[in-house]
């Protein structure tokens, strides 16, 4: 995906609406059960976000409006794992966000449903890319364990997956 001026937190930060306009967004019928009014209506979303080219779906419900709230968070989680920022790691000092996710005991704590998370993933990761994939650089950038780090990265399967893929692509073995 793009990088550069093109952080996750350029888009992450901005309330549902805001980000729903930079998309085009689909409304289908869907397929499988569900009964007729799910094969009768329009209540899938797919939502295609402009400026990343990113594209989402949900078509888990049978209402359109639960379906856009779910594909909104989707792209708002893809927009974490995909988008990544060009950090100067002489200058960079953890943001105000990720800094208060931080314990006092160094532990990164801020819970998936937490509306700082998507931030705070997409920070965690444009460090890791900037630290050359080393988790223990990229922990003591952030000021947290290399532990804790893990675990946090363990929490997710999609992010988990995800930062073991930008190891793959940096030829770096995966984490286990």
């Amino acid at each position: 995906m793009k990088s550069g001026s093109d952080s996750a937190d350029r888009y992450l930060s901005l309330d549902d609406q805001a980000l729903v306009q930079q998309c085009s967004v689909d409304h289908y019928r869907s397929s499988g059960p569900g009964g007729q009014k799910r094969n009768k209506t329009s209540s899938a979303v797919r939502l295609r976000h402009h400026p990343t080219g990113l594209s989402v779906t949900a078509a888990d419900d049978r209402s359109q409006r639960v379906n856009t709230v779910r594909a909104v968070r989707r792209l708002r989680e893809a927009i974490a794992l995909h988008v990544r920022a060009e950090l100067g790691l002489e200058r960079y000092q953890p943001s105000e966000l990720l800094g208060s996710c931080i314990t006092p005991d160094g532990q990164l704590a801020v819970g998936q449903r937490n509306d700082r998370y998507f931030s705070a993933v997409g920070e965690v990761l444009d460090v890791l890319a900037a630290c050359g994939m080393r988790v223990s650089d990229t922990a003591e950038r952030i000021g947290i364990s290399t532990a804790h780090l893990v675990k946090f990265i363990q929490n997710d399967p999609k992010m988990w997956d995800r930062v073991n893929q930008m190891r793959a692509e940096a030829g770096v073995k995966p984490l286990r």
